[in-house]
């Protein structure tokens, strides 16, 4: 099977092959791409040539190479992945400026090809942030010299292609640019070290959305494997320099379920080998913790996991630990999001103090050995940028968390950016596709060269909801109380 050239389907996560085989892989979805803070962002490139050229192709070997590795994909996955006619592109045009939170790029299409790609189109927010600081510091910059250090030393060719195109992009002329790839490897290379001391081995690396680019990528996970890195969630990557391919579960999975339970129960079911529960996608000790301790239950021997990511992750180990060991459990722990040195030798200390055996705790590791190693401010995680399911089949849905205040709350429905163009009110307004706008406001993929002008002037502007996504927002509350109170009970249902 061959299809237009493109990016090689492998050139995604674990993450997503698993999903989409316990999921519905033909089932019509929604996503959309954001940053959550850093401020007003300007979109250095037209969104619809950018996905075009990043829809995947699929050669000879690559399925097979992915069923040695566990990811067996079946009839409808394959379908999908090259249905690129059923793909909708909505997105804010080359030039404007969106606020954080902002869904400026919407996809809808089959699930299984608007989830592939997620980790690429997170790697334009490096992209934005360059133009974005470009723009914002043109003027208080003396010469190009001083944007070179503001952009500090790139860590391969590619990337410094990536910059020199960005910044033509907006006008502004290319200072000259160092590169230092070695330099950049060894300190991956010296981070890997650190964790293998520290952990002897029981990490994985999961930092394909935190790169600039796949040849970013290439250069610290070849760093990270000669200093002892043995997984990566990069099934490309993986092949190309013999580590193994990992990962089975993210936020979209539970989203699209619209229950803890009944999305742990899918992986099992519905994917050979061992699953990772995702516990926080509506509330973890309340709802992912007692779903994912019954699902357990049931088939004790599995070997499956919990995983960790946002709140408070030691009160909630410390349950997992103390629940599990009541129901007679041992699961693996997971544990992933934030995690550098101090914080890992934390959970080992953790680990040791509540006697738990080492050969179930793991480790994942993202933006902590692919992007601060960059030693540069411009990083997937100053801007929050984020890809979320919004909407699976007819059903709008959230990501909600264990944060305070709105944390990780993620937008449901189809959600487009209207601008008021005259007139009062927020100058952002978040908007579902279809809704009649408000008098003064133009929808996003309308935006005219005066608009534009205006867009350009939102430092501290104010963002609102429509009254249509506040009702999606306020329906899909509703559904999460829904599930957190059917989710206190431990026994198995």
């Amino acid at each position: 099977m061959t299809t237009p050239a493109g990016p090689s389907i492998l050139t995604s996560d674990g993450y997503k092959f698993s999903m989409a085989e316990a999921g519905y892989p033909l089932r019509t979805e929604t996503f959309y791409l954001s940053h959550r803070r850093g401020g007003p962002q300007v979109v250095p490139f037209d969104a619809h040539a950018l996905v075009a050229r990043l829809l995947p192709s699929v050669e000879q070997g690559d399925y097979a190479y992915l069923a040695e590795h566990g990811y067996d994909m079946g009839a409808g996955f394959k379908a999908a992945i090259v249905a690129r006619e059923a793909l909708t592109v909505r997105a804010l045009p080359q030039g404007a400026w969106f606020l954080p939170r902002e869904p400026w790029l919407t996809i809808t299409g089959p699930s299984a090809l608007v989830s592939w790609l997620e980790p690429l189109l997170l790697q334009a927010s490096f992209r934005v942030q360059v133009a974005t600081l470009a723009l914002t510091s043109l003027a208080s910059l003396a010469s190009p010299d001083a944007l070179a250090r503001e952009l500090g030393v790139l860590t391969c060719e590619a990337e410094r292609d990536l910059v020199g195109e960005t910044l033509d992009a907006v006008g502004v002329a290319a200072p000259k640019l160092a590169v230092d790839e070695a330099a950049y490897a060894e300190r991956v290379a010296g981070r890997v070290r650190d964790l293998v001391r520290i952990t002897d081995g029981r990490f994985f690396e999961v930092g394909l959305r935190a790169a600039t680019c796949v040849a970013q990528h290439r250069v610290a996970l070849r760093a990270a494997k000669e200093a002892g890195l043995r997984r990566t969630s990069h099934a490309l990557l993986a092949r190309e320099l013999g580590l193994e391919p990992v990962g089975t579960m993210g936020h979209e999975h539970v989203q699209r379920f619209g229950t803890d339970e009944d999305a742990f129960r899918a992986m099992r079911d519905r994917r050979p080998g061992r699953s990772s529960f995702l516990l926080d996608t509506f509330d973890t000790l309340r709802s992912g913790l007692p779903a994912a301790l019954r699902v357990m239950a049931e088939a004790p021997d599995a070997g499956d996991s919990v995983r960790y990511d946002s709140g408070d992750k030691e009160a909630q180990y410390r349950e997992v630990v103390r629940l599990g060991r009541e129901l007679g459990l041992r699961p693996v722990h997971i544990l992933e999001d934030s995690f550098d040195l101090p914080l890992t030798q934390r959970f080992e200390d953790l680990r040791r103090e509540l006697g738990v055996p080492a050969d179930t705790q793991f480790y994942g590791y993202g933006g902590f050995l692919v992007a601060q190693t960059t030693n540069r401010a411009l990083t997937r995680d100053r801007v929050a940028a984020v890809y979320k399911l919004s909407q699976s089949g007819p059903t709008p849905n959230m990501k909600f968390g264990d944060e305070a205040g709105a944390g990780k709350e993620s937008v449901p429905g189809r959600p487009l950016v209207a601008r008021r163009v005259r007139g009062e009110g927020p100058v952002g307004l978040i908007v579902q596709e279809g809704e009649p706008l408000p008098d003064g406001y133009v929808a996003g993929a309308a935006l005219g060269p005066a608009e534009l002008t205006l867009a350009r002037d939102i430092e501290g502007a104010s963002l609102a909801q429509s009254e249509a996504t506040k009702a999606l927002v306020a329906s899909c509350r509703r559904a999460r109380e829904r599930v957190i109170t059917g989710a206190g009970r431990l026994a198995p249902s």
